[in-house]
């Protein structure tokens, strides 16, 4: 199994939760990081642009796309870190990293004391 594997998909699900009518714009929103209140106004926008191809889409995406489940039985993520990794992919995995070095460094400090004599003269004055 490759660490690809372990990478949740992502897929275009309409929002229930957070749905005005069905739950298509917050989908929208969801799946390319977009502020909710935008979508629903470029929305409201090509309604009044286009009238029938807009609804035609609309009522297709109802129709085809299913309703995200419920997020109790999902499993924990942050929803604030997968929209920054949807919007600025590159920066968000240049942070990640940095605070892995940082632990990664932080670790290093630590087994270096823990297999260090001065580790086991503190134990052994905690003792007393």
């Amino acid at each position: 199994m490759s660490h690809y594997d372990s990478i949740p998909r992502r897929h275009f699900q309409r929002n229930a939760d957070r749905a005005m009518i069905a739950g298509v714009c917050a989908g929208v929103a969801d799946y390319f990081g977009f502020n909710l209140k935008i979508t629903r106004c470029l929305a409201c926008i090509s309604l009044l642009m286009a009238f029938p191809a807009t609804m035609l889409v609309y009522f297709a995406t109802v129709f085809l796309v299913p309703s995200a489940s419920d997020p109790a039985k999902q499993p924990y993520f942050d929803a604030e870190f997968r929209k920054a990794l949807r919007t600025a992919p590159r920066e968000t995995l240049k942070d990640v990293n940095r605070r892995y070095q940082s632990l990664e460094s932080r670790l290093a400090r630590l087994e270096r004391y823990v297999t260090s004599p001065k580790f086991n003269l503190d134990q052994e004055f905690k003792k007393l």
